[in-house]
């Protein structure tokens, strides 16, 4: 069986980490290299760099930080933020990230997902997706972009198959309405999503306890998960959580 995914988010902003609530009321909660080399030293299995304001201010991500954060880790990297283009991914590629997210850029030029495939391979292109839910939406969820501030026409499971067929490796599926709140994740969409496509999706938004992980990486299908704020406020340890796992039968790897 394969191993489940522990993956540490950081959400950056002005060349710090932050976190808030449903994409509001954000609160700085440090240095990004710093915490992302803390993360790696817990046990982290993944880390994923976003930076939050690019794409609504489009502009490129702030590469700079990325090569910092790439030089403090030895674990899979994943960047996301104002991609728009192969030469984006390319810069990130090459300053140490394994993976490129793109999320706002793809929904808007659809071909990025599979120009980017096409030169770097599958296993490099991750879509973002966010996702808010709507029961005018075929599957009840809708994709929103710009880091939550513009709803868009599409529906999540329609954009989660097209993103395949595109050529994505992977989802990182977040639902706006649990992110941040630490009430766990969306069971729901994200089951929906993951019976739907052939490749793998974390789940993000919603993470309190180790419990949720258990909840989306069992009942959800889910490949891995994402959490943000109940490891960057010390609430809890990587190791703990993925004692949890181990515990309910999800198959991790332990340090």
């Amino acid at each position: 069986m394969l191993q489940k995914r522990v993956i540490v988010c950081l959400d950056v902003r002005d060349g710090r980490t932050t976190k808030g609530v449903k994409f509001r009321d954000n609160a700085d909660v440090g240095d990004p290299v710093e915490m992302a080399r803390r993360c790696y030293e817990q046990g982290a299995d993944e880390l994923v760099f976003y930076d939050i304001t690019a794409s609504a201010e489009r502009r490129p991500i702030m590469i700079d930080v990325v090569r910092r954060v790439g030089e403090a880790i030895f674990i899979p990297f994943s960047v996301g933020g104002g991609i728009a283009s192969v030469e984006h991914m390319r810069a990130v590629l090459l300053a140490g990230a394994e993976k490129v997210s793109v999320n706002s850029p793809a929904v808007r030029l659809p071909r990025l997902i599979s120009e980017g495939a096409g030169l770097f391979g599958s296993q490099c292109v991750v879509l973002g997706m966010d996702a808010l839910a709507d029961p005018a939406m075929p599957s009840g969820y809708r994709v929103v972009i710009d880091g939550g501030r513009t709803p868009t026409d599409l529906d999540a499971l329609a954009w989660a198959r097209e993103a395949e067929r595109l050529g994505a490796g992977e989802i990182v599926l977040n639902s706006i309405d649990a992110d941040g709140t630490r009430q766990g994740y969306e069971l729901r969409l994200t089951r929906m999503i993951s019976q739907a496509v052939g490749i793998p999706v974390v789940a993000s938004g919603g993470a309190g306890t180790p419990d949720h992980l258990v909840a989306v990486l069992g009942e959800g299908g889910a490949d891995a998960a994402l959490v943000a704020s109940m490891v960057h406020f010390g609430t809890w340890r990587i190791a703990d959580i993925k004692r949890r796992l181990h515990e309910a039968g999800i198959p991790v790897r332990l340090a």
